[in-house]
């Protein structure tokens, strides 16, 4: 069966925790993307940084996103899934937290990112509109 590791964008950037958020915009636009992982100064990961996050919790809370910090919005531990696991794990873990990007680690190094269009062009389509359903509701 298909494994993250094969279909997961390598060499994911981080943004370190103690980064503006603006910084963070600026490195997403950079790079064409809608989040980041969120690493320490030990480059282990503290969370994921989403542009949704950045509208609502800095822009829509009023915040100054040129003063607040990625690591203020990183909440909790981060949901990741191995670089090993199949797709079925893949899409268990991505239902559950209902997250359509995951972090891959690989021990304690962060390998890639798959997001839920990874995973849609590599599984066949029933199991893509089962994804999408459960992603989709509340």
């Amino acid at each position: 069966m298909t494994t993250a590791r094969q279909i997961m964008t390598a060499d994911a950037t981080c943004v370190r925790a103690d980064e503006t958020v603006l910084t963070a915009a600026q490195r997403m636009t950079d790079l064409g993307v809608g989040a980041l992982p969120i690493c320490g100064s030990d480059d282990r990961l503290q969370g994921m940084l989403t542009d949704r996050d950045i509208v609502v919790k800095v822009l829509g809370a009023g915040k100054d996103p040129a003063t607040c910090t990625a690591g203020e919005l990183a909440q909790g531990e981060a949901v990741t899934i191995g670089a090993d696991d199949d797709a079925g794990e893949i899409m268990r873990t991505m239902s559950e937290h209902k997250v359509r990007r995951l972090p891959v680690i690989d021990g304690h190094s962060l390998v890639g990112i798959v997001a839920q269009a990874d995973v849609a062009r590599a599984l066949p389509d029933p199991q893509v509109g089962d994804l999408l359903q459960a992603l989709s509701t509340d």
